[in-house]
């Protein structure tokens, strides 16, 4: 529940908080905003009413980005403090780690040594509020041993340098996992499957570096 002093500030009707929780998870996980149609299928209600809603947000100070750009979309520092003052929404994930139980050899055989360790995520990648992971879905990057279901392990950016693995919206649509090269007045986004070809485009917004990969057998 939030505190009584948050409650007084700013007042949303459960609608507008379920929107503004969906606008937060798409902006952590995906780097874009939902469009109106996907919030509008996602809570089973009109496009119009999810532009009042929108609309209203914006008036409060919560939601910023441009009307006439598509997955703009962004929740200002008020919004994140009221969601934060919240039960946490279902989208934030916690783990207690896996033990890490020592080391194997992939060469020669070594001792087998018991640790009382543990290995997770944020042991591996650090606690970062800029450390975040996407669910691969495509085969573009199979080549680099990337699949659909893996994981990869991303840190926020709005920069890369040439041959850097990253995540980037391409023409203020859609995200894209692809090697990054700068060409003379356009980026060039290079897959890793003899069956795509590379994205060209002039505007292209790198939104996070790649670090790390996660897989399940």
């Amino acid at each position: 529940m939030p505190s009584s002093s948050t409650e007084s500030a700013i007042r949303l009707t459960p609608r507008q908080l379920e929107l503004l929780r969906m606008i937060a998870e798409y902006q952590q996980s995906r780097c874009y905003s939902p469009t109106l149609a996907e919030m509008a299928d996602a809570l089973n209600i009109s496009r119009s009413t999810v532009f009042e809603h929108i609309s209203e947000l914006r008036g409060k100070g919560l939601l910023s980005g441009s009307p006439n750009k598509a997955r703009s979309l962004k929740t200002s520092s008020k919004a994140q403090e009221l969601l934060s003052s919240f039960s946490e929404p279902d989208f934030v994930r916690q783990s207690d780690g896996i033990p890490l139980a020592g080391q194997v050899a992939a060469g020669l055989p070594l001792e087998a040594v018991e640790n009382t360790e543990s290995l997770s995520l944020n042991s591996c990648f650090g606690t970062d509020g800029d450390i975040f992971a996407l669910e691969v879905n495509g085969e573009s990057m199979i080549n680099e041993n990337i699949h659909p279901g893996d994981y990869i392990i991303c840190r926020r950016s709005s920069t890369a340098h040439n041959g850097q693995l990253v995540v980037a919206v391409v023409d203020e649509e859609n995200a894209t996992l692809k090697r990054f090269y700068k060409e003379k007045n356009r980026a060039r986004l290079e897959p890793a499957n003899d069956n795509f070809q590379p994205i060209y485009s002039k505007n292209c917004r790198i939104k996070a570096v790649v670090i790390g990969l996660v897989r399940k057998f």
